[in-house]
Protein backbone atom coordinates (compact mmCIF):
# COMPACT_ATOMS: atom_id res chain seq x y z
CA UNK A 1 0.00 0.00 0.00
CA UNK A 2 1.33 3.45 -0.92
CA UNK A 3 2.59 5.87 1.73
CA UNK A 4 0.32 8.56 3.17
CA UNK A 5 3.24 11.04 3.19
CA UNK A 6 5.06 12.80 0.40
CA UNK A 7 7.97 15.24 0.63
CA UNK A 8 7.20 18.62 -0.90
CA UNK A 9 9.72 19.79 -3.46
CA UNK A 10 11.29 23.12 -2.30
CA UNK A 11 10.39 24.51 -5.72
CA UNK A 12 6.73 23.97 -4.82
CA UNK A 13 6.94 26.37 -1.84
CA UNK A 14 6.38 30.05 -2.62
CA UNK A 15 6.34 33.02 -0.20
CA UNK A 16 4.39 36.20 -0.97
CA UNK A 17 3.78 39.55 0.73
CA UNK A 18 0.66 41.66 0.22
CA UNK A 19 -0.38 45.00 1.68
CA UNK A 20 -4.06 45.37 2.51
CA UNK A 21 -5.56 48.82 3.06
CA UNK A 22 -8.71 49.86 4.90
CA UNK A 23 -10.26 53.33 4.91
CA UNK A 24 -10.70 54.80 8.42
CA UNK A 25 -13.06 57.82 8.41
CA UNK A 26 -13.60 59.49 11.80
CA UNK A 27 -16.13 62.30 11.80
CA UNK A 28 -15.47 65.27 13.98
CA UNK A 29 -18.84 64.88 15.72
CA UNK A 30 -17.67 61.57 17.23
CA UNK A 31 -14.58 63.30 18.56
CA UNK A 32 -16.17 66.49 19.79
CA UNK A 33 -19.92 66.35 20.19
CA UNK A 34 -21.95 63.24 19.38
CA UNK A 35 -22.10 62.11 23.01
CA UNK A 36 -22.20 65.50 24.72
CA UNK A 37 -20.14 68.68 24.84
CA UNK A 38 -16.34 68.24 24.76
CA UNK A 39 -16.01 68.45 28.54
CA UNK A 40 -18.70 65.86 29.40
CA UNK A 41 -18.77 63.57 26.34
CA UNK A 42 -19.40 60.00 27.46
CA UNK A 43 -17.12 58.56 24.76
CA UNK A 44 -14.12 60.42 26.19
CA UNK A 45 -12.25 58.77 29.06
CA UNK A 46 -10.09 60.84 31.39
CA UNK A 47 -7.71 59.37 33.94
CA UNK A 48 -6.68 60.34 37.45
CA UNK A 49 -3.05 60.76 36.34
CA UNK A 50 -4.21 63.49 33.94
CA UNK A 51 -1.57 62.74 31.28
CA UNK A 52 -3.88 62.02 28.33
CA UNK A 53 -7.46 61.21 27.42
CA UNK A 54 -8.85 58.35 25.33
CA UNK A 55 -11.41 58.73 22.55
CA UNK A 56 -13.92 55.93 21.82
CA UNK A 57 -16.44 55.53 19.03
CA UNK A 58 -19.26 54.89 21.55
CA UNK A 59 -19.66 55.72 25.24
CA UNK A 60 -16.63 54.02 26.73
CA UNK A 61 -18.63 52.08 29.33
CA UNK A 62 -20.50 50.31 26.53
CA UNK A 63 -19.38 46.77 25.69
CA UNK A 64 -19.48 47.68 21.99
CA UNK A 65 -17.17 50.70 22.35
CA UNK A 66 -13.88 50.67 20.44
CA UNK A 67 -10.85 52.63 21.61
CA UNK A 68 -9.78 54.68 18.57
CA UNK A 69 -7.01 57.02 19.75
CA UNK A 70 -5.42 58.82 22.69
CA UNK A 71 -4.98 62.57 22.76
CA UNK A 72 -2.56 64.70 24.74
CA UNK A 73 -0.59 67.95 24.61
CA UNK A 74 2.89 68.93 25.63
CA UNK A 75 5.76 71.36 25.17
CA UNK A 76 9.51 71.20 25.50
CA UNK A 77 11.43 72.68 28.41
CA UNK A 78 12.96 75.16 25.94
CA UNK A 79 9.53 76.40 24.81
CA UNK A 80 8.72 80.02 25.41
CA UNK A 81 5.50 78.83 27.05
CA UNK A 82 7.18 76.73 29.74
CA UNK A 83 6.82 78.26 33.22
CA UNK A 84 6.53 76.75 36.67
CA UNK A 85 3.27 78.65 37.22
CA UNK A 86 1.55 76.86 34.32
CA UNK A 87 -1.11 74.26 34.97
CA UNK A 88 0.54 70.79 34.98
CA UNK A 89 3.76 72.32 33.64
CA UNK A 90 5.99 69.36 34.55
CA UNK A 91 3.53 66.83 33.12
CA UNK A 92 3.34 68.69 29.81
CA UNK A 93 7.13 68.74 29.59
CA UNK A 94 7.26 65.04 30.48
CA UNK A 95 4.71 64.21 27.77
CA UNK A 96 6.74 66.10 25.17
CA UNK A 97 10.02 64.47 26.22
CA UNK A 98 8.48 61.00 26.28
CA UNK A 99 7.13 61.38 22.76
CA UNK A 100 10.32 63.01 21.49
CA UNK A 101 12.69 60.37 22.82
CA UNK A 102 10.61 57.56 21.26
CA UNK A 103 9.95 59.29 17.92
CA UNK A 104 12.91 61.68 17.44
CA UNK A 105 15.56 59.92 19.54
CA UNK A 106 18.71 61.33 21.11
CA UNK A 107 21.56 63.37 19.69
CA UNK A 108 25.26 62.47 19.99
CA UNK A 109 25.38 64.01 23.47
CA UNK A 110 22.48 61.91 24.75
CA UNK A 111 20.04 64.83 24.74
CA UNK A 112 16.47 64.24 23.57
CA UNK A 113 15.95 65.79 20.13
CA UNK A 114 13.12 68.25 19.59
CA UNK A 115 10.58 67.60 16.85
CA UNK A 116 11.53 69.35 13.62
CA UNK A 117 9.06 70.76 11.08
CA UNK A 118 10.96 69.57 7.99
CA UNK A 119 12.56 66.43 9.44
CA UNK A 120 16.08 67.91 9.51
CA UNK A 121 16.97 67.03 13.09
CA UNK A 122 20.22 68.99 13.15
CA UNK A 123 18.69 72.37 12.32
CA UNK A 124 15.52 74.03 11.06
CA UNK A 125 12.33 75.15 12.78
CA UNK A 126 11.50 73.11 15.86
CA UNK A 127 8.05 72.10 17.03
CA UNK A 128 8.29 72.97 20.72
CA UNK A 129 4.53 72.84 21.45
CA UNK A 130 2.42 70.05 20.07
CA UNK A 131 -0.84 68.12 20.11
CA UNK A 132 -0.33 64.35 19.93
CA UNK A 133 -2.69 61.82 18.33
CA UNK A 134 -1.78 58.25 19.26
CA UNK A 135 -3.93 55.93 17.13
CA UNK A 136 -4.71 52.47 18.47
CA UNK A 137 -3.46 49.35 16.73
CA UNK A 138 -7.12 48.52 16.04
CA UNK A 139 -7.21 51.46 13.62
CA UNK A 140 -3.64 51.86 12.40
CA UNK A 141 -2.88 48.10 12.07
CA UNK A 142 0.73 47.68 10.89
CA UNK A 143 1.05 51.30 9.73
CA UNK A 144 -0.78 54.32 8.37
CA UNK A 145 -0.75 54.25 4.57
CA UNK A 146 1.58 56.93 3.25
CA UNK A 147 -0.17 59.84 1.54
CA UNK A 148 -3.63 58.98 2.93
CA UNK A 149 -3.81 61.10 6.11
CA UNK A 150 -6.26 64.01 6.22
CA UNK A 151 -7.19 66.17 9.21
CA UNK A 152 -9.62 69.08 8.84
CA UNK A 153 -9.43 71.64 11.64
CA UNK A 154 -11.85 74.44 12.41
CA UNK A 155 -9.75 77.58 12.91
CA UNK A 156 -12.27 80.43 12.79
CA UNK A 157 -11.59 82.98 15.50
CA UNK A 158 -14.82 82.41 17.44
CA UNK A 159 -14.97 79.23 19.51
CA UNK A 160 -18.71 78.68 18.94
CA UNK A 161 -18.38 78.84 15.13
CA UNK A 162 -14.90 77.35 14.79
CA UNK A 163 -15.72 75.22 11.73
CA UNK A 164 -16.79 78.15 9.52
CA UNK A 165 -13.13 78.50 8.48
CA UNK A 166 -10.95 75.41 8.19
CA UNK A 167 -7.49 74.25 7.25
CA UNK A 168 -6.74 70.84 5.77
CA UNK A 169 -3.70 69.02 7.16
CA UNK A 170 -2.33 66.18 4.99
CA UNK A 171 0.83 64.17 4.45
CA UNK A 172 0.76 65.09 0.77
CA UNK A 173 4.40 64.09 0.20
CA UNK A 174 4.18 60.91 2.26
CA UNK A 175 4.18 58.36 -0.57
CA UNK A 176 7.49 59.57 -2.01
CA UNK A 177 9.02 62.12 0.38
CA UNK A 178 8.93 60.33 3.72
CA UNK A 179 11.85 60.41 6.16
CA UNK A 180 13.70 57.47 7.71
CA UNK A 181 15.85 59.17 10.37
CA UNK A 182 13.61 58.22 13.29
CA UNK A 183 14.04 55.33 15.74
CA UNK A 184 10.29 54.70 15.37
CA UNK A 185 10.46 54.06 11.62
CA UNK A 186 9.29 56.09 8.66
CA UNK A 187 7.51 59.42 9.00
CA UNK A 188 6.16 62.16 6.77
CA UNK A 189 5.75 65.93 7.01
CA UNK A 190 2.24 67.26 7.61
CA UNK A 191 1.29 70.26 5.47
CA UNK A 192 -1.59 72.69 5.99
CA UNK A 193 -3.65 74.32 3.24
CA UNK A 194 -6.79 76.42 3.28
CA UNK A 195 -9.97 74.38 3.49
CA UNK A 196 -13.14 76.40 3.97
CA UNK A 197 -12.36 80.09 3.46
CA UNK A 198 -8.83 81.51 3.51
CA UNK A 199 -7.80 81.60 7.19
CA UNK A 200 -4.07 81.09 6.53
CA UNK A 201 -1.90 84.20 6.35
CA UNK A 202 0.40 82.77 3.66
CA UNK A 203 0.30 79.65 1.54
CA UNK A 204 2.78 77.52 -0.35
CA UNK A 205 2.18 75.22 -3.36
CA UNK A 206 2.57 72.11 -1.20
CA UNK A 207 1.29 73.73 2.00
CA UNK A 208 2.79 75.09 5.21
CA UNK A 209 4.62 72.51 7.38
CA UNK A 210 2.71 72.03 10.62
CA UNK A 211 3.50 68.60 12.00
CA UNK A 212 4.79 65.06 11.56
CA UNK A 213 3.12 61.70 10.99
CA UNK A 214 4.91 58.54 12.14
CA UNK A 215 3.55 55.76 9.96
CA UNK A 216 4.56 52.58 11.79
CA UNK A 217 4.06 54.09 15.25
CA UNK A 218 0.62 55.43 14.29
CA UNK A 219 1.26 58.81 15.92
CA UNK A 220 0.53 62.28 14.52
CA UNK A 221 2.36 65.30 15.99
CA UNK A 222 0.52 68.54 15.27
CA UNK A 223 2.26 71.86 15.89
CA UNK A 224 0.43 74.46 17.98
CA UNK A 225 1.15 76.86 15.09
CA UNK A 226 -1.90 75.39 13.33
CA UNK A 227 -4.10 77.45 15.69
CA UNK A 228 -1.87 80.53 16.04
CA UNK A 229 -1.40 83.75 14.15
CA UNK A 230 1.91 85.44 13.63
CA UNK A 231 1.37 87.72 16.62
CA UNK A 232 -0.60 85.58 19.06
CA UNK A 233 1.86 82.91 20.12
CA UNK A 234 4.93 83.26 22.32
CA UNK A 235 6.50 79.85 21.77
CA UNK A 236 8.23 78.31 18.78
CA UNK A 237 5.64 79.80 16.43
CA UNK A 238 6.33 83.43 17.30
CA UNK A 239 5.89 85.18 13.98
CA UNK A 240 5.30 81.78 12.38
CA UNK A 241 1.68 80.91 13.22
CA UNK A 242 -0.32 79.73 10.22
CA UNK A 243 -3.39 81.92 10.64
CA UNK A 244 -4.24 85.51 9.89
CA UNK A 245 -6.39 85.65 13.04
CA UNK A 246 -5.68 83.27 15.93
CA UNK A 247 -8.31 80.70 16.90
CA UNK A 248 -9.95 81.52 20.23
CA UNK A 249 -10.62 78.69 22.70
CA UNK A 250 -13.42 79.99 24.87
CA UNK A 251 -15.42 81.30 26.51
CA UNK A 252 -16.53 77.97 28.01
CA UNK A 253 -13.82 77.54 30.63
CA UNK A 254 -15.27 74.18 31.75
CA UNK A 255 -13.84 72.83 28.51
CA UNK A 256 -10.49 74.52 29.02
CA UNK A 257 -8.90 77.93 29.33
CA UNK A 258 -10.39 80.78 27.29
CA UNK A 259 -8.10 82.61 24.87
CA UNK A 260 -5.68 81.60 22.15
CA UNK A 261 -3.74 78.34 21.92
CA UNK A 262 -0.95 79.69 24.12
CA UNK A 263 -3.45 80.43 26.89
CA UNK A 264 -4.90 76.94 26.54
CA UNK A 265 -1.50 75.24 26.74
CA UNK A 266 -0.40 77.23 29.76
CA UNK A 267 -3.61 77.79 31.73
CA UNK A 268 -5.51 74.52 31.19
CA UNK A 269 -4.88 71.07 32.54
CA UNK A 270 -4.06 68.53 29.83
CA UNK A 271 -7.63 67.19 29.81
CA UNK A 272 -9.04 70.72 29.46
CA UNK A 273 -6.65 71.54 26.61
CA UNK A 274 -7.64 68.31 24.86
CA UNK A 275 -11.34 69.20 25.27
CA UNK A 276 -10.75 72.58 23.65
CA UNK A 277 -8.71 71.16 20.80
CA UNK A 278 -11.15 68.31 20.10
CA UNK A 279 -13.83 70.92 19.57
CA UNK A 280 -11.77 72.17 16.62
CA UNK A 281 -11.54 68.79 14.82
CA UNK A 282 -13.98 68.70 11.88
CA UNK A 283 -12.94 65.46 10.19
CA UNK A 284 -10.13 62.95 10.43
CA UNK A 285 -9.39 60.11 8.01
CA UNK A 286 -6.61 57.84 6.78
CA UNK A 287 -6.05 54.39 5.33
CA UNK A 288 -4.37 51.76 7.44
CA UNK A 289 -2.08 49.00 6.19
CA UNK A 290 -2.02 45.33 7.11
CA UNK A 291 0.99 43.35 5.93
CA UNK A 292 -0.16 39.87 4.95
CA UNK A 293 2.67 37.37 4.58
CA UNK A 294 1.73 34.09 2.93
CA UNK A 295 3.45 30.81 2.21
CA UNK A 296 1.89 28.76 -0.58
CA UNK A 297 2.46 25.00 -0.78
CA UNK A 298 1.66 23.22 -4.04
CA UNK A 299 0.78 19.71 -2.89
CA UNK A 300 0.98 17.48 -5.96
CA UNK A 301 -0.57 14.01 -6.16
CA UNK A 302 0.59 12.03 -9.20
CA UNK A 303 -1.34 9.10 -10.64
CA UNK A 304 0.20 6.54 -8.25
CA UNK A 305 0.01 8.68 -5.07
CA UNK A 306 -2.65 8.58 -2.37
CA UNK A 307 -4.90 6.01 -4.03
CA UNK A 308 -5.34 4.21 -0.73
CA UNK A 309 -6.62 5.36 2.63
CA UNK A 310 -5.29 4.70 6.12
CA UNK A 311 -8.77 5.15 7.56
CA UNK A 312 -9.75 1.92 9.41
CA UNK A 313 -13.17 1.97 7.74
CA UNK A 314 -11.47 1.69 4.35
CA UNK A 315 -11.11 -2.08 4.88
CA UNK A 316 -13.66 -4.70 5.88
CA UNK A 317 -12.55 -8.31 6.30
CA UNK A 318 -9.26 -7.35 4.61
CA UNK A 319 -11.15 -6.07 1.57
CA UNK A 320 -11.53 -2.51 0.31
CA UNK A 321 -15.11 -1.45 0.80
CA UNK A 322 -14.92 0.94 -2.19
CA UNK A 323 -14.14 -1.88 -4.62
CA UNK A 324 -16.89 -4.11 -5.99
CA UNK A 325 -14.55 -6.47 -7.81
CA UNK A 326 -10.95 -7.48 -7.19
CA UNK A 327 -10.03 -6.16 -10.63
CA UNK A 328 -11.32 -2.66 -9.88
CA UNK A 329 -8.74 0.07 -9.46
CA UNK A 330 -8.15 1.37 -5.93
CA UNK A 331 -9.83 4.63 -5.10
CA UNK A 332 -9.71 7.08 -2.22
CA UNK A 333 -11.38 10.36 -1.31
CA UNK A 334 -9.19 13.22 -0.15
CA UNK A 335 -10.79 15.39 2.53
CA UNK A 336 -7.80 17.17 4.11
CA UNK A 337 -4.12 17.94 3.63
CA UNK A 338 -1.72 17.85 6.55
CA UNK A 339 1.63 19.65 6.58
CA UNK A 340 4.30 17.99 8.70
CA UNK A 341 7.72 18.96 9.95
CA UNK A 342 10.88 16.94 9.29
CA UNK A 343 10.27 15.33 12.70
CA UNK A 344 6.86 14.12 11.56
CA UNK A 345 4.99 16.67 13.69
CA UNK A 346 1.67 17.90 12.33
CA UNK A 347 1.95 21.67 11.86
CA UNK A 348 -1.13 22.65 9.84
CA UNK A 349 -4.26 21.10 8.38
CA UNK A 350 -6.15 22.31 5.30
CA UNK A 351 -9.72 21.09 4.82
CA UNK A 352 -11.37 20.64 1.45
CA UNK A 353 -14.90 21.89 0.94
CA UNK A 354 -15.90 18.46 -0.40
CA UNK A 355 -14.16 15.07 -0.81
CA UNK A 356 -11.96 14.80 -3.89
CA UNK A 357 -11.90 11.44 -5.66
CA UNK A 358 -8.43 10.02 -6.39
CA UNK A 359 -7.55 6.88 -8.37
CA UNK A 360 -4.62 5.77 -10.61
CA UNK A 361 -6.19 7.46 -13.62
CA UNK A 362 -6.15 10.96 -12.09
CA UNK A 363 -3.69 13.52 -10.82
CA UNK A 364 -4.24 16.80 -9.01
CA UNK A 365 -2.47 19.71 -7.32
CA UNK A 366 -3.84 21.25 -4.13
CA UNK A 367 -2.78 24.81 -3.36
CA UNK A 368 -2.45 25.34 0.40
CA UNK A 369 -1.87 28.90 1.64
CA UNK A 370 -0.80 29.88 5.15
CA UNK A 371 -1.35 33.53 6.09
CA UNK A 372 0.39 35.16 9.02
Amino acid sequence: MASSFKTIDPKDIVSTRNLLHEAIPITGTIISGTYGSPSVATNIKNYTHGMFQSVYDYPYLSSSANHIFDLTVGYGSSSGLSASSNSQNSKKINIYNEMAQVLAGFDQDGIVRAFDEDGDLSQGTKINEALFFNFTRLLAKDEVKKGSFSLELGVAAAYATGDTATILVTDSSGSSGYKVNSPAGEYGILFANNGTGTPMQTTMPQGRPCGLLYYQAGIAVLSASAFASGSSHTGDTAGGGLLTVAADFGPNTTDGEAGDVAAVLTGSAISGACNDLRHRIVNLSFNNTTELNSTIYFCRASHNDFNYSSNPTYLSASKMVVKNNSTDSPVSYTTAVGLYSADNELLAVAKLSEPLKKDPSSEFTLRVRLDY
